[in-house]
């Protein structure tokens, strides 16, 4: 899909519950999103990958008695991704980055590595104890990364359709997200589009005028 078309359409809003994406198409996705950068590589994410029936019923179920009708979204894609953010940041998880990283040899140096590793504390305390918005700053790095995915998927013909219309708490308590220090930040159901259900009206945008300013 090239630029132009994905300009110049509207977001999904109802998928063909009959289609499925290949097995192959996802783990490409997967792979993908295992890649995606976040600030300092800080990784605050955990995703639960629902395909099942039997999966996307118990999200659909537990979406909060308002936002029970975007279940149908859900049940019909061929997979819903739970997008979650670490509550809190504690030194362990810092640690475990570190740790893969040096594991992996990101950096030729132990010089460097250990560089980067104080600099990466210093941010994280300027977030926690200056800006005070360390959870908030977790958040962001999910929806950069919900971004990407969005267009990974489009470049692989796969619909893609973000929702926020959930109660995190029931969807946290039915997924036992929260005991792994996790919250639910954003859905993000895939799949193929109902072709009956399609929007074919002009998309609305404010001007480029109202949009841009050049400095």
């Amino acid at each position: 899909m090239d630029l132009d078309q994905i300009m110049n359409k509207h977001l999904t809003r109802y998928f063909d519950g009959t289609k499925t994406i290949p097995e192959e198409t996802i783990q490409q996705l997967l792979k993908f999103l295992r890649s995606a950068p976040t600030s300092t590589n800080i990784q605050p994410n955990h995703f639960i990958v629902l395909s099942t029936t039997e999966g996307k019923a118990k999200l659909a179920a537990n979406l909060g008695e308002r936002f029970a009708d975007n279940g149908e979204k859900i049940t019909n894609s061929s997979h819903t991704i739970i997008m979650t953010t670490r509550a809190d940041l504690p030194a362990e998880h810092l640690d475990a980055v570190f740790g893969k990283e040096r594991e992996d040899g990101r950096f030729p140096t132990v010089a460097k590595q250990e560089n980067w590793e104080y600099m990466t504390r210093d941010f994280v305390n300027l977030r926690s104890y200056t800006y005070k918005d360390t959870y908030h700053w977790m958040e962001k790095q999910t929806y950069m990364v919900l971004g990407l995915l969005m267009m990974a998927a489009a470049e692989l013909g796969v619909e893609a359709m973000p929702l926020e219309g959930f109660d995190p708490v029931t969807v946290d308590k039915a997924f036992g997200i929260r005991k792994s220090g996790h919250t639910t930040t954003v859905l993000l159901a895939l799949g193929y589009p109902d072709l009956n259900k399609q929007y074919t009206t002009a998309i609305s945008r404010f001007e480029p005028g109202q949009l841009f300013t050049f400095a």
